[in-house]
This record gives structure tokens, sequence and C-alpha cells, in this order.
């Protein structure tokens, strides 16, 4: 656990979960370039 009071404690914190979202961004963006691939070659 962290020791909440510390401002420190909710920078890591914050800081973990951009990173996480940061991650999801990168997934969303190589899914939708892969469907719009697929779009194209169906054409």
């Amino acid at each position: 656990g962290y020791m909440w009071e510390y401002p420190i404690a909710r920078a890591y914190a914050d800081a973990r979960i951009t990173k996480i979202a940061g991650g999801s961004i990168e997934i969303m963006k190589m899914l939708i370039a892969r469907q719009l691939l697929a779009e194209k070659k169906m054409r």
C-alpha cells in the first residue's frame, strides 16, 4: 500500500494510470489501422 498523504504517492499512482491509458491508445490506433486496411482490401 501507499501512504496517500504524501504527494509523491499520488503522483506515482497517476503516472501509472497514464502509462496504462497510453498503451490503450496505441492499441486502439493499431486496431483502427487494421480495420481500415481490411476494408480497403475488400474494395
